[in-house]
Formats: C-alpha cells, sequence, structure tokens
C-alpha cells in the first residue's frame, strides 16, 4: 500500500475511533462506520489529483 492512502485512512479511522462511543449501539457504529469508509474512498482519489 502506498504512503498517502495509508496516511489518509490511518487519520480518518482515528478520528472516528475517537467519536465511536458517543454513537450508541452497535448497528449505529457499523453504518457509520461505512458511510465514513465509503465517503473516504470516494474523496481520496480527488485528494491525490490535487497534491499532483
Amino acid at each position: 500500500m502506498e504512503t498517502i492512502p495509508l496516511a489518509f485512512y490511518a487519520v480518518i479511522c482515528g478520528l472516528l475511533s475517537l467519536a465511536a462511543p458517543s454513537f450508541g449501539g452497535v448497528l449505529p457504529r457499523v453504518a457509520i462506520g461505512a458511510i465514513v469508509g465509503a465517503s473516504s474512498a470516494a474523496v481520496l482519489p480527488s485528494l491525490i489529483a490535487l497534491m499532483y
């Protein structure tokens, strides 16, 4: 895995883990995790394109 995607997803996961306890039960946390994961995967190519 390249460095930029690894760092990007590490930051996203770290921020999500800080807020996760306040999301309630398992299902809301899984749903929010899926939404955040899909959103970050969609945004990453645009961010990389801006860098180069």
